[in-house]
C-alpha cells in the first residue's frame, strides 16, 4: 500500500526501453548517373563489403582508356627523346675522341711543316752566300725562295686547320685535356634536350593523376555495404539517374541501443563505459550492454509530485545502452533494467 503501483512509482523500479537499431542512410559519394543494377532487396540481409548497387560506368570506362592510351603515347615519346639523346651524347663522345686525334696528327704535321721550312730556311741562307761570291746563278736563288715560301705557306695552312679544330680553345700540351667549345656546345644542346624530356614526364604524372582519379570515380560507381545489416528500404530504382550524395538505401545496422530514464541517485553511481545488464520482456533473455551515453534528460523525464510516497521531487537523467550481439533478440523488444542493477555497484 506505501509503494502503490502507479507510473511513479514504477518508474522508480523498473526501467524498460524499446531496442533500436541505428539506421544508415546509404548514397552515391559525389558521383551521379543512372542505376543499372540493384543487388539487394527489402529485408534482405547483408554483409559488410556485399554490393549493393551499381550505376553506369560507360562514360568513366572510356574516358580511363583514352588517359592509358595517352600514358603510354607519353611514354613512347619520352623512350624515344631518350634513346635518341644517348645516341648523340655517344656521338658527341666519339668525336670528341676524333677531334683529339686529329689534333694530334695535325700537331704532328705542323712539326713536319715547321722541320721543311726551317730546311727551306737553311738551304735558302746558304745559296744567299753562294750567291754573293759568285757560286751559283741567281735562278738558284730565286728557286730556294719560292721553296722557302712555300714550305711557309704550308706551315701557316697547317696551323690554320689546327685552330680551326681547337675552335678557340687552349692548345694544352696534354690533347686530352683540351676543353673543346664546340663538343661543349653540342653537349648542352642535349643537355636541353632532357629538359623536354621532363617536360614530358610531367605531362605523364598529370595523366596518372587523372586516371587515378577515374579510377576512384569508377570504384564510386558501385555501393558496397558498410557494415553488417538489414536492407530495411529501397529508395531508387533500376533505370532512375541517381544524383550525388542522395541516399538509395535505409540499412538498419546490427548496432542496436535502447535508452531508459533514471534518478539523479541512481546515476551517482554510473560512468560511460560501464556495462550492465537488461532483460528482454518478451522471451527473458538477458541482455549485456555497454552504457555509452548520459546526459539530463528533457523535463518530461522528471519525477514530480511524488512526496506522499515519502520521494522528493527528482530530476531524471537518460543513459543510452548499446547492447551486444544476442541470440533471440530482435529490434522492437521492450528491455528492461530492475533497480538491482544499480544499487548494486
Amino acid at each position: 500500500m506505501y509503494r502503490g503501483n502507479d507510473a511513479i512509482a514504477l518508474a522508480i523500479e523498473k526501467k524498460d526501453g524499446i531496442l533500436t537499431a541505428e539506421q544508415v542512410k546509404l548514397s552515391f559519394d559525389s558521383v551521379s548517373g543512372r542505376l543499372i543494377k540493384e543487388a539487394i532487396k527489402e529485408g534482405q540481409e547483408v554483409k559488410k563489403g556485399d554490393i549493393i548497387m551499381q550505376l553506369d560506368s560507360t562514360d568513366t570506362d572510356l574516358s580511363i582508356e583514352k588517359t592509358k592510351a595517352q600514358i603510354a603515347q607519353l611514354d613512347a615519346q619520352i623512350n624515344s627523346q631518350n634513346g635518341a639523346i644517348n645516341v648523340e651524347y655517344a656521338m658527341t663522345d666519339t668525336q670528341e675522341v676524333q677531334t683529339f686525334n686529329q689534333i694530334d696528327q695535325q700537331k704532328a704535321a705542323i712539326a713536319s711543316a715547321q722541320a721543311t721550312y726551317k730546311n727551306k730556311q737553311i738551304d735558302y741562307n746558304r745559296k744567299l752566300q753562294l750567291l754573293e761570291v759568285g757560286a751559283i746563278a741567281q735562278s738558284d736563288l730565286d728557286d730556294a725562295k719560292m721553296a722557302l715560301d712555300v714550305a711557309s705557306a704550308d706551315l701557316a695552312q697547317q696551323q690554320e686547320f689546327l685552330n680551326q679544330l681547337l675552335g678557340g680553345a687552349n692548345d694544352n700540351a696534354n690533347t686530352q685535356d683540351i676543353n673543346l667549345p664546340t663538343i661543349n656546345q653540342q653537349r648542352q644542346e642535349i643537355d636541353n634536350k632532357l629538359n623536354d624530356v621532363e617536360a614530358l614526364i610531367e605531362q605523364k604524372k598529370q595523366l596518372e593523376v587523372q586516371l587515378k582519379e577515374l579510377e576512384v570515380t569508377k570504384s564510386r560507381l558501385t555501393l558496397y555495404a558498410p557494415e553488417d545489416g538489414k536492407i530495411i528500404k529501397i529508395l531508387a530504382k533500376q533505370g532512375e539517374m541517381i544524383s550525388a550524395n542522395t541516399p538509395v538505401v535505409l540499412l538498419e545496422s546490427n548496432r542496436r541501443y535502447y535508452d531508459i530514464y533514471i534518478s539523479e541517485n541512481q546515476v551517482a553511481n554510473l560512468a560511460e563505459g560501464d556495462t550492465i545488464n537488461g532483460k528482454s520482456i518478451a522471451n527473458d533473455l538477458t541482455v549485456p550492454g555497454t552504457i555509452r551515453l548520459i546526459t539530463q534528460a528533457p523535463g518530461f523525464a522528471d519525477l514530480k509530485q511524488s512526496r506522499e510516497k515519502g520521494q522528493a521531487d527528482l530530476s531524471a537523467f537518460q543513459i543510452r545502452i548499446y547492447t551486444d550481439d544476442v541470440e533471440g533478440l530482435q529490434t522492437g523488444m521492450t528491455i528492461e533494467v530492475t533497480d538491482d542493477e544499480f544499487t548494486k555497484r
